[in-house]
C-alpha cells in the first residue's frame, strides 16, 4: 500500500492505522463466548426498547453499526423492521448468525469495516449503534456524520449507545488531541451531554439520557457508565 499522503481519505488510512483496533483483536474478542461480558447477553438495550415502546420509533428498514453477535439486530427484526447489520468481526457475525438461525429471523449481516460499506443514499429509517462510536479515533467522527446524513432518510433517527467519561467499563477522558500525542483511546472514549449535541449538531435532539441500570435477569440490557442519545435527521 502507497504511503502517500495526498488526499483527505489518505490522511485518515494513515491516523488509523495508528489508533484502529484491528479486525483480528475483535475477533479474538469476541471468540470465547463464554466470557462474562455483560453484552454477551442476547437482550436488547433497554433504551431501543423504550424508543419503541413510547413510539419514538416505528418498524423500518435498519441499519446497525458494529453489531457484534446480534442481540439489538434481532430484536429490531422482532419488531418488524428490515435490518441490515455490519460488524468488522467475522466471529461475532457467525454468533449472530447462528442466533438469528435459531430464531428464524431474517438479518443481512455484513463483514465491513463501517467505512468501507457501500450503501443506497437515503435508504435507512433508522441507523442504530451501540458501542461502536466510542472506539472511533477523532478523526473519523468526521466521516461518521456524513455517513450518517448520507444514508439516512429525511426524518429518519439515528440511535446511539457509548461510553461516559470515567465509566466502570470505559471512558477515556483524554481531550482528542491528547488521544494521538499518546496514541491511544484507552480502551475507549468517553462522551458527556455536551459534547455529543456538539458532534451530532446537524441533527434533531429527540431524547439524551444515562442508560438505565438492569438486572441480569431482565429482557433489557442496562449497565451504569454509558449514555443513550436518539436524534433525528432534519
Amino acid at each position: 500500500m502507497s504511503e502517500d499522503i495526498l488526499n483527505k481519505e489518505d490522511l485518515f488510512k494513515m491516523l488509523d492505522s495508528l489508533l484502529r483496533e484491528p479486525a483480528s483483536f475483535w475477533d479474538g474478542f469476541y471468540k470465547d463466548r463464554t466470557k462474562d461480558i455483560p453484552f454477551f447477553h442476547n437482550v436488547p438495550d433497554e433504551n431501543l426498547v423504550s424508543y419503541f415502546e413510547k413510539g419514538l420509533l416505528t418498524p423500518g428498514k435498519v441499519l446497525e453499526l458494529g453489531c457484534g453477535p446480534g442481540r439489538n439486530a434481532l430484536y429490531l427484526a422482532d419488531k418488524g423492521c428490515n435490518v441490515e447489520a455490519a460488524d468488522v468481526s467475522e466471529e461475532a457475525l457467525e454468533w449472530a448468525k447462528e442466533r438469528a438461525r435459531k430464531e428464524q429471523k431474517n438479518i443481512h449481516f455484513i463483514h465491513k469495516n463501517i467505512f468501507e460499506l457501500d450503501l443506497i443514499y437515503e435508504s435507512y429509517d433508522l441507523i442504530y449503534d451501540s458501542g461502536c462510536f466510542h472506539h472511533l479515533a477523532p478523526h473519523r467522527r468526521l466521516t461518521y456524520v456524513d455517513l450518517l446524513n448520507k444514508w439516512l432518510k429525511p426524518g429518519g433517527h439515528f440511535g446511539l449507545v457509548c461510553f461516559s467519561p470515567g465509566g466502570d467499563f470505559g471512558g477515556s477522558e483524554l481531550s482528542d488531541w491528547e488521544v494521538y500525542r499518546s496514541r491511544s483511546l484507552m480502551g475507549g472514549m468517553g462522551y458527556t451531554e455536551e459534547k455529543l449535541m456538539k458532534i451530532f449538531n446537524g441533527f434533531t435532539l429527540v431524547e439524551i439520557r444515562k442508560m438505565k441500570v438492569m438486572e441480569e435477569n431482565e429482557r433489557c440490557f442496562g449497565l451504569p457508565g454509558f449514555q443513550t442519545t436518539l436524534f433525528r435527521k432534519a
